[in-house]
């Protein structure tokens, strides 16, 4: 399985919609995503996990990665996640505690 990621601006927020699977493999992809984002100016990202099949910890690192690096440029860096199994994840490895996770794009650019 491959890793998809989209783009776009809504109001002064980037969310990046992506699909597939985010693993060791693939990772890069969406750090190289991110980086490249923050690297032009975007600063508040919503990512948007709805469609994501898989991740593993490579996937976890890179979300940290990304809200470390959208932090030191005063930043933010979101969730939307409504699936069990990643959300299980975030629970697991505290990281819940650590990003806000949303139930819906709606939701997360609403602030």
């Amino acid at each position: 399985m491959d890793l998809s990621l989209e783009t776009r601006q809504q109001n002064d927020r980037t969310i990046i919609e992506v699909g597939g699977e985010i693993d060791v493999y693939t990772a890069p992809k969406l750090r190289e995503c991110i980086t490249g984002l923050v690297d032009e100016g975007h600063k508040d990202l919503i990512i948007d996990l709805e469609k994501v099949e898989f991740m593993d910890s490579t996937g976890l690192g890179v979300l940290v990665g990304g809200l470390k690096r959208v932090r030191t440029h005063e930043g933010s860096l979101e969730l939307v996640c409504t699936q069990e199994r990643l959300l299980k994840i975030f629970r697991i490895t505290g990281l819940g505690k650590v990003f806000a996770i949303h139930g819906s794009q709606a939701e997360a650019t609403a602030q």
